[in-house]
């Protein structure tokens, strides 16, 4: 009987001792995990974003699929252009008044073209798994673009986004149910990391400095 007991005893002090474990390293080795899995899916997010502005200065608009977001980089190119101010005779203005009179314009001329890809991501292939969140298994950003109607006029927006539940697919169900009620200037409000809007004009993230450049 008395080495029963001292089993008992031993199987509730090891089941105490994992739950204090739980409640007080759990969460920091949660957190740990989230903020490392965080800086990584901002840093793709950002790339994400640089080619939606690239698309946006070449084609007016934003692109709403990676398939479409993928050849783009492979084939664009930006215009490299010099813009330079001048001034010149108005010889029609200086014939019917006999008053020299001086027009300022603008020149702008084409000096090139460079690669979006060589731009955005060098010599870098990486840009072929650019729909994939990190830390999940090919799981895709949620993109999507489109138009805004704001004072009569369209303007183009869009917004990718990665959801919590994915990041943190492998993590103690409850921090995440947490994590996704996360209100907080250090912390990335919501259930989702995104960038951009479909609701308001907005090509900003809604992650805090410390898990990169917004």
């Amino acid at each position: 009987m008395k080495i029963v007991l001292q089993i008992v005893l031993w199987v509730v002090i090891g089941v105490l001792g994992y739950l204090t474990y739980n409640s007080v390293y759990g969460p920091v080795e949660f957190n740990k995990v989230r903020d490392k899995r965080y800086v990584d899916v901002v840093e793709k997010m950002k790339n994400i974003r640089d080619v939606e502005l690239a698309h946006r200065e070449i084609n007016g608009e934003y692109v709403g699929n990676f398939e479409d977001m993928i050849k783009f980089i492979d084939t664009a190119k930006y215009i490299i252009t010099q813009r330079k101010d001048t001034t010149y005779l108005d010889e029609e203005y200086r014939k019917t008044y006999g008053v020299d009179q001086y027009i300022e314009d603008v020149v702008i001329d084409t000096l090139g073209f460079a690669s979006v890809k060589d731009s955005i991501f060098g010599t870098s292939e990486r840009y072929r798994e650019i729909m994939y969140i990190p830390h999940t298994d090919n799981k895709e950003f949620e993109i999507e673009a489109g138009y805004l109607e704001e004072d009569g006029d369209s303007i183009p927006v869009f917004e990718v986004r990665a959801p919590k539940d994915l990041i943190l697919a492998d993590q103690n169900k409850d921090l995440v149910i947490q994590e996704k009620q996360t209100k907080s200037v250090d912390g990335v409000d919501g259930s989702a990391i995104k960038v951009g809007s479909m609701k308001q004009v907005n090509t900003s993230g809604n992650w805090p400095k410390n898990f990169g450049d917004n």
